[in-house]
């Protein structure tokens, strides 16, 4: 049986994009070239590892029994060459980095920017989701580091560098009736129309764990993914906005801003990962260090 690296590559990248299209995307050639390469490995694995039958592609029980030896094959030639390549102080492959949707954080950039000139030959990949699916794809190697919101630093299973860590507030415009407290609480807010975060980020677990914890079920009026469009929304009176201390900072011009008193819980800004054997993760997680030193992120 003679099996290619480039036929697990294409093989894992199917699986994890669940479409031939975009795994052809992925690995940048044509999608016959990918269907050739999964059917000839196909042929000498004697079962067929996709189920092409819907519209999604979906692995066989074959398919599946093969999954982790095919990731691990290829971690391990990837392993081949990072270990050459640290004896001969030459870090070069690919990296994929996570950033939490809505994210516009200054010195996570500054950390590629200085990552790419000390390391020109690492093929750096920037993928923006939502913090939960940005977990998963840690934990299964899909994405190398990743900046996320959460409700906890380390999320189980994975190393954590807290970037972060605040209060949720409500804010809201002159004239709204909690601008005139000046204390509120958890049943204060959920009095009125919610604007604040999708499911999936850190704010929004943290607030929807709180409310659930007090047996609270708000209204929410509205969701947007950047902090900015959230504080528009509530200023133009569209509901009260539910962001984090230094989110709601940069809009008091305009917004009256009150910690909710009785969610102590804070929201989590941090770096994640989980395999510190890679070199290239090991010098993002250097520079990013260097990066985040005495930064003050307002954006998650």
């Amino acid at each position: 049986m003679v099996m290619e690296l480039r036929q697990l590559e294409y093989f894992v990248a199917v699986a994890e994009e669940q479409s031939f299209t975009r795994a052809a995307e992925r690995v940048h050639i044509s999608q016959s070239g990918v269907s050739a390469q999964i059917r000839q490995l196909e042929r000498e694995l004697g079962a067929e590892l996709f189920d092409r039958s819907a519209r999604t592609v979906t692995l066989t029980v074959a398919g599946k029994a093969a999954l982790e030896h095919a990731r691990a094959a290829l971690a391990a030639a990837g392993a081949v060459g990072q270990a050459v390549g640290e004896v001969t102080d030459l870090i070069r492959g690919r990296l994929t980095v996570g950033m939490v949707i809505g994210c516009t954080l200054t010195p996570l950039f500054d950390a590629l920017a200085a990552f790419h000139q000390a390391h020109p030959r690492v093929e750096i990949t920037l993928l923006e989701d939502n913090s939960d699916r940005l977990v998963e794809g840690v934990r299964t190697g899909a994405v190398d580091l990743a900046l996320i919101g959460a409700a906890t630093a380390a999320p189980d299973g994975l190393d954590a560098l807290t970037i972060i860590s605040e209060r949720l507030t409500a804010a809201v415009p002159a004239g709204h009736p909690l601008a005139e407290r000046r204390r509120v609480t958890l049943h204060d807010v959920i009095a009125y129309p919610i604007v604040c975060m999708p499911p999936g980020t850190g704010i929004r677990t943290v607030f929807d764990r709180a409310c659930a914890a007090q047996g609270l079920q708000p209204a929410i009026a509205l969701q947007a993914s950047a902090a900015d469009a959230i504080a528009d929304l509530a200023a133009r009176g569209l509901g009260v906005a539910v962001l984090s201390e230094s989110m709601a900072r940069s809009h008091r011009d305009r917004l009256t801003v009150r910690t909710i008193d009785d969610v102590a819980t804070p929201a989590v800004l941090a770096l994640i990962w989980k395999n510190t054997h890679n070199p290239s993760v090991r010098e993002l997680l250097v520079h990013s260090r260097r990066a985040f030193t005495g930064s003050g992120p307002d954006q998650r």
